[in-house]
């Protein structure tokens, strides 16, 4: 068949075809990228903060094992430190035969909000003396 008697489709408007709402769309994604990235660094400083809880945790009680065995308290206080987060305070007390590390750190929050979004965590850890229990 030759190209003239061919049969042309008929003709529409230059608009019919197009998605009118195509541009919301790009709206819609501008506003939820922003909420998204807020929401991933939220559960991130959660994560950082319970990562912060289970070395506190983990710093009493090396700190309570070491008082335990008699160890010096610059010992006690070092080894407690050294499993601790960055910054951490380490408090010893002996209440007799018992043996108490107390470890605080603070988690800071994300990005410029770290001030506003901290947060304390600590932890507490009793032993007896070695050398009084039979």
């Amino acid at each position: 068949m030759p190209p003239s008697e061919r049969a042309r489709p008929p003709r529409r408007h230059p608009s019919a075809g197009r998605d009118t709402q195509a541009g919301f769309v790009t709206a819609e994604a501008a506003v939820v990228m922003p909420v998204l990235v807020v929401v991933a660094a939220m559960l991130l400083w959660a994560l950082m903060t319970a990562c912060a809880q289970i070395r506190c945790v983990d710093a009493a009680r090396i700190g309570a094992r070491a008082a335990a065995r008699s160890e010096p308290r610059s010992a006690v206080l070092a080894a407690a430190a050294a499993a601790a987060p960055s910054g951490a305070s380490v408090e010893l007390r002996q209440d007799g035969d018992l043996v108490r590390v107390h470890v605080t750190a603070r988690s800071l929050g994300p990005g410029r909000m770290a001030r506003l979004l901290s947060a304390t965590v600590g932890a507490d850890a009793a032993a007896l003396a070695e050398d009084t229990v039979r």
